[in-house]
């Protein structure tokens, strides 16, 4: 504490607090560079990645749904198949016991 009184003394108080203000200054821009900035990358590179999971999972959704449509679209056309079949058969039948 004594020597910064004696420097305000000797220099004058804006050259001791100028020299003080450029301390922060390095301070913040040595945290920035070399404790933020590293950080901030490994983030971004973290960030790419789970975006790119995300849209391979956007796209898994899209096939999957793609395949329910089609498995749906098939099970109702073996409904009708199978329902035009017990028609004709019935049909059929009928008309079989008419000539009878």
């Amino acid at each position: 504490m004594e020597d910064i009184v004696t420097a305000v003394q000797d220099y004058g108080f804006p050259v001791v607090a100028m020299a003080g203000l450029a301390y922060f200054v390095y301070f913040v821009w040595h945290t920035i560079n070399e404790d933020i900035d590293p950080a901030i990358e490994e983030l971004h590179m973290t960030l790419i990645r789970l975006i790119d999971q995300v849209r391979m999972l956007d796209n898994d959704m899209i096939r999957l749904q793609e395949k329910v449509n089609t498995a749906l679209h098939i099970r109702d056309n073996e409904k009708k198949n199978d329902v035009q079949v017990q028609s004709h058969e019935t049909k059929k039948e009928n008309d079989d016991g008419k000539n009878i």
